[in-house]
């Protein structure tokens, strides 16, 4: 029997999907949350549940004692560009300072595995699209250089073998509708957005339509939540199986536009949204498209869900938690 996975941020957008995806294979889950960003109801069932911050290394100790961990998948962190930009001290705080000292109590007490939670904001502006794992790291915001940083440490703690995921947009929920994201009245993520303007028929401003791209808005790659998780799974199988650290971008390999995703969301949601666009916003790169070739010959993954199928899953889970907010 494999010993229990520590998941933090495991109540969680990503986190919550990454413990289920575990849970349904048979694994045991241990979940460490402040619940600063997320709900007690949002943990998975099944999953053990300890509160609190991963920067109280007393309390990690503890976790990892009791319950012998030897793997992590680490997702706890702060993930907005924009709120970054206006409030770094609280992304490096937590994306940094809290990870250290969470990362080293981690190597202290004999961890073998530790799968992190990257971002593809470390290439900032790459220099090529689509952009490749041993590319150029030049993050053009704050939360991505909490990244940056955050998989220095990781190098310095030569005693556990590290995952390190790089995530392009992730997008969509649980298809079978068990969990989701918590709701919010100001989104900001593109496709959540967007949804919410369509259901509410309110105005969905673009931010920017003067970048050098096919339709002047911003191109991204999306992947979705269920198949991130599965790269976690992958990720966790690859480390115990011997593997050496690695990283890996978390990406279709394809990218929508802005204008693109509004018209998938009004095909799916079989409705026009009310569209105008506004200046860009601080901090976005104009396209941002992964080489996900790595990731698809070592460990054999490949995404099993289109943007249609995210933007659907999505749908249904926001008129869910609207009806039951």
């Amino acid at each position: 029997m494999n010993k229990p996975i520590l998941v933090t941020g495991g109540a969680g957008y990503i986190g919550s999907h990454a413990a289920v995806a575990l849970m349904e294979r048979g694994e045991k889950v241990v979940i460490l949350d402040d619940l600063s960003e997320s709900k007690r109801s949002q943990i998975p069932e099944g999953a053990i549940f300890v509160e609190g911050s991963i920067g109280n290394a007393d309390l990690v100790t503890n976790v990892i004692t009791t319950h012998g961990i030897e793997s992590v998948m680490h997702f706890a962190g702060f993930i907005q560009v924009g709120e970054s930009v206006r409030d770094p001290q609280k992304y490096f705080k937590n994306n940094v300072e809290n990870m250290r000292i969470f990362a080293e109590t981690c190597a202290s007490l004999g961890v073998k595995h530790f799968i992190f939670s990257s971002s593809a904001a470390v290439y900032g502006n790459p220099e090529r699209v689509p952009v490749g794992e041993d590319d150029r790291l030049a993050a053009i915001n704050p939360y991505g250089e909490t990244k940056v940083q955050g998989e220095k440490l990781l190098s310095q703690l030569p005693s556990m073998q590290k995952g390190i995921l790089r995530y392009f947009n992730v997008a969509g929920t649980d298809p079978k509708g068990r969990i989701g994201y918590r709701h919010q009245e100001r989104p900001t993520h593109m496709i959540r957005s967007c949804i919410r303007a369509l259901i509410e028929d309110d105005l969905f401003v673009i931010n920017g339509n003067d970048y050098p791209t096919r339709d002047g808005t911003c191109i991204r790659d999306y992947i979705h939540v269920s198949d991130l998780a599965d790269a976690h799974v992958k990720t966790l199988d690859y480390l115990r199986n011997g593997g050496m650290t690695r990283t890996f971008n978390c990406g279709d390999g394809h990218g929508y536009t802005n204008l693109e995703v509004v018209k998938t969301v009004e095909k799916v949601g079989e409705k026009s949204l009310r569209l105008a666009f506004g200046p860009r916003r601080e901090g976005d790169p104009a396209s941002l498209i992964a080489d996900a070739s790595r990731i698809r010959k070592e460990l054999g993954w490949a995404p099993q869900f289109t943007l249609e199928d995210m933007v659907r899953h999505e749908l249904a889970w926001v008129r869910h938690t609207m009806q039951t907010a």
